[in-house]
């Protein structure tokens, strides 16, 4: 089995892969005060509640965008697995061509997200992933990553609309019936759950249009399950995609 792990700025994800099954996943918080000795306690506790047997575990690789705790991670891993675990860094082989001004500025995840829509899904593909960011990203006909966009996220606007203003308090997002609503808490839900469906329909236009061609599209994170279905445009959800693009990295460098 292959342990992959997806580090977010709000959330790790922790999976364990058997060939190419998903056999586990389990998120924490991100939390910046833990030590490596805490996350291989968490992941040690993880593995027991699963009935995990970590002698099956054959490796590791992991995916971050928190600098400050990727190696307390990777330290982590090999306190439970004795075993040292690749990280998705500037040198490790994708199979991507990076096609941006500054490649060593690209974030991790959205290599890994775009390795596995290429492989799983073809090129062109659009992905996008609903995290702390929203983030929308592309791999043209050639399979070569070349660039997107970023926005603050449903959860984060959401928080920015409520603390930022007197009135409009804190809610629980949900989808109302309608998108003409009658009370605060259900305008509040209409416009994060129906803007955000009307703003990806229209990144996707505009994206396609600058392409000139129509792109396969794909969405991840937590909330795209909330958003995508009231998407206009044909979007497949992919719940495990981080997961599954880690483990087609990890294989491209063991075969290297």
């Amino acid at each position: 089995m292959l342990l992959t792990i997806d580090m977010g700025n709000s959330n790790i994800e922790i999976g364990l892969l058997d060939g190419s099954e998903v056999v586990l996943s389990e998120r924490v918080a991100t939390d910046l005060g833990k030590t490596a000795s805490e996350y291989a306690v968490l992941i040690h506790s993880i593995f027991e509640i699963r009935n995990v047997n970590i002698d099956e575990i054959e490796g590791g690789i992991i995916s971050s965008v928190v600098p400050p705790l990727t190696y307390e991670l990777r330290d982590a891993v090999k306190k439970v697995t004795g075993k040292t675990p690749l990280i998705v860094e500037p040198g490790i082989k994708t199979g991507m061509k990076i096609r941006i001004d500054d490649p060593r500025t690209l974030g991790a995840d959205l290599l890994v997200g775009a390795v596995a829509a290429e492989k799983l899904f073809g090129a062109p593909a659009i992905i996008i992933d609903m995290g702390t960011a929203t983030t929308v990203t592309v791999v043209d006909k050639n399979g070569n990553f070349v660039g997107g966009v970023v926005m603050p996220g449903v959860a984060l606007s959401l928080n920015a609309l409520s603390s930022g203003t007197s009135k409009l308090p804190k809610i629980n997002l949900t989808a109302p019936k309608k998108v003409v609503c009658t009370t605060t808490e259900d305008c509040m839900s209409a416009g994060m759950v129906y803007g955000q469906a009307s703003m990806l329909d229209g990144l996707i236009d505009k994206m396609e249009k600058e392409l000139g061609y129509r792109c396969n599209r794909i969405a991840t994170g937590g909330l795209a399950r909330l958003i995508v279905p009231y998407c206009e445009r044909e979007i497949t959800l992919d719940n495990n995609l981080m997961l599954e693009g880690l483990k087609i990295i990890y294989d491209r460098n063991r075969a290297s």
